[in-house]
This record gives structure tokens, sequence and C-alpha cells, in this order.
């Protein structure tokens, strides 16, 4: 497969991040992937957004658990967007997405909607947790995932290969080329996260990675003759 571009939250460098906005301009951009988070409502909606609270991200505040959609819908998500749930991004953009879960939960209400419009081929799941990645391999058969990691011990592969990740997405800062070379050695893809920089996508290249993840649209345009 070619080195892949996966925009980060959207191209969250220069539009409020997890919004349409974000994902529309993402799209425009070129990206390979689009890459999204997901919480659960206190509704049980699918909702798009990376932190557990909204204080960072919008002029609200307290836990998106503790909140019903309706009461996330009336928050300012930057330049005036809204919190979106997962099926407007679906409808929004027609690019393949790269959806974060954050737990088992939130695996079972985004396997419901894989099924219900069949997302297999145009949605990626990744998470940090290694339970939410077996969950969805389970309910979805045939899901392509990824295990995420910002810190990791010599088992990061292992662990991959255990819950049936095809991919690994790693903190750039952090990968080294033997942990690479041992990933690809077992037919995992390694991605590398966050990639803002020329001296970002040199290490890219330097590392052979399979793609990278950017807040940024020009990387997309650099990366191709970088990496």
């Amino acid at each position: 497969m070619s080195f892949l571009t996966i925009g980060h939250r959207g191209v969250m460098g220069v539009e409020p991040e997890n919004t349409l906005r974000s994902f529309v301009r993402a799209q425009h951009a070129g990206m390979d992937l689009i890459e999204l988070d997901l919480h659960l409502s206190k509704d049980g909606a699918l909702v798009v957004m990376h932190d557990a609270e909204v204080d960072r991200t919008t002029d609200g505040s307290g836990l998106i658990a503790e909140l019903t959609l309706a009461e996330l819908r009336g928050l300012d998500a930057g330049q005036g967007e809204r919190i979106p749930v997962f099926e407007e991004v679906l409808d929004a953009v027609r690019s393949p997405l790269q959806a974060e879960i954050k737990d088992e939960a939130a695996a079972r209400a985004l396997a419901d909607v894989m099924h219900r419009r069949d997302l297999v081929g145009r949605v990626e799941v990744s998470s940090f947790h290694d339970a939410a990645i077996a969950e969805i391999s389970r309910l979805v058969p045939g899901v392509r995932t990824a295990l995420i990691a910002s810190r990791w011990g010599a088992d990061i592969v292992d662990r991959a290969k255990a819950v049936g990740a095809q991919s690994l997405a790693l903190n750039i800062r952090r990968l080294s080329l033997e942990t690479v070379e041992h990933a690809h050695g077992e037919g995992l893809k390694v991605i590398g996260w966050v990639v803002n920089t020329q001296d970002h996508l040199r290490l890219v290249r330097a590392l052979e990675l399979d793609g990278a993840t950017t807040d940024y649209p020009e990387i997309r345009r650099t990366g191709r003759f970088t990496a």
C-alpha cells in the first residue's frame, strides 16, 4: 500500500478539531483517511470529540457522559460549529475514516452503525485500549483496526497481534527503527503521529513508516515527496 496521510481530527491545525468544518477541509486537502474520536453521550449518542470533557474545545463544561445530545448540541465547538454525531460525518464527507474509540461501550455503539450502513470497507477503527479493539473485531468481522500507543513496551507488536490489529499508530517522538522493523516483520503497518514538521517527515522517511497522522493539510503535499 502507498504512503498514507491521515488528517488528525480533520485538520485541527487550521480548523476547529472534530467538527464538520475540519473534516470537509481535510477532504478538500486530499487526506487519504480522516481521523476522528468517538464518545457516548448520556443518552447514548455517538458524538465526535476527543476529550471526555467538553471544557477544552467548547464554550461549555462537564463530562460528555453526563450531558445529553441536546445539551451537547447547544455548545459552540469553535467558529460556530456544533459537536457532530458520527453519522453526520459519514454524510458530510466521502473520505475513508479512522474512528478512535475510547472504550468497549463505544465499540458496541459504533458496531451498530457499521452494520447498519455497511462501513467495513470505509471505516478503520483505532484505540489505545486493547479490549476495545478486541470488542469491535468480535462485533464487526473483517473490520480493519489499529492499536494506538504513546508509550509502550517490547510487547507492543504481540499486543497488536493478540487483538487482531493490522496496524500500529505510534508516537513518532518515541518510535525506533527496531520497533518498526519488528512490526513490519510480523505483517503490521506502522503509522506515526503527530507529524507536523519537515523534521518529522524526515524521521518518517528514515523509519520507513507506512503513513503519518498530521494536523496540517500541507503535510500531505510535502509528505508525498519526502516519504
